[in-house]
C-alpha cells in the first residue's frame, strides 16, 4: 500500500498534555489530513502497536504509518519502547521519529543506535510547531519510501 498524507496514521507516545495540545492544533493548521491516536507512556505505545485491550479493533485503532516519539514518558521511556519495537519483525516497517525535549548527544547516538530514522527536538514555539508538521506531513508521509518487511514484496 503507498502512503499518502490522507490516508496516513500517525501514533502519537506523549505525556504531557500540552504538548498534545499543541502538537494536535498545529497539524491541524499545517493541514494534516490524517488520524493522529495519541497514547500518554511507553506500555500504552507498546499496547497500541501489540492490538491489546482497549486498542484491540484495528479499524478504530489502526496500525502507524509513523509514531512520533517522546524519550521521557512514565512506566516504559522511549528508548524501551523503541527498542521494543525493533524486536517486533511485524514492525519492521514502523517508521519512528523521535520528538523530544532533549538535545543530548548521547540521547541522539542511542536513538539511531536503537533504530530510529529521524530524532527532532520539540519546537519552542507554536509557528515552528506548524512547520513540523508540514515538514512530518510532506517529507515522512508523502515523500519518504518505506522498506519491505523481511519475506514481502
Amino acid at each position: 500500500m503507498s502512503l499518502t498524507p490522507d490516508h496516513s496514521v500517525i501514533l502519537l507516545a506523549e505525556d504531557r498534555a500540552d504538548d498534545v495540545f499543541i502538537i494536535r492544533k498545529a497539524f491541524a493548521q499545517a493541514g494534516f489530513p490524517g488520524s493522529l491516536f495519541v497514547v500518554k507512556d511507553g506500555e500504552q505505545a507498546i499496547g497500541y502497536l501489540k492490538g491489546e485491550t482497549p486498542y484491540d479493533n484495528r479499524v478504530e485503532y489502526p496500525l502507524p504509518s509513523l509514531l512520533l516519539l517522546d524519550l521521557n514518558m512514565p512506566r516504559k521511556n522511549g528508548f524501551e519502547v523503541l527498542q521494543w519495537i525493533r524486536q517486533q519483525p511485524e514492525l519492521f516497517a514502523l517508521r519512528v521519529v523521535v520528538l523530544t525535549s532533549s538535545e543530548a548527544r548521547p540521547d541522539v547516538n542511542l536513538a539511531y543506535e536503537l533504530g530510529a530514522q529521524s530524532f527532532l527536538t520539540k519546537p519552542a514555539d507554536f509557528e515552528n510547531f506548524v512547520e513540523l508538521g508540514e515538514f512530518i506531513k510532506g517529507f515522512w508521509l508523502q515523500f519518504n519510501q518505506t522498506v519491505a518487511a523481511p519475506g514481502r514484496k
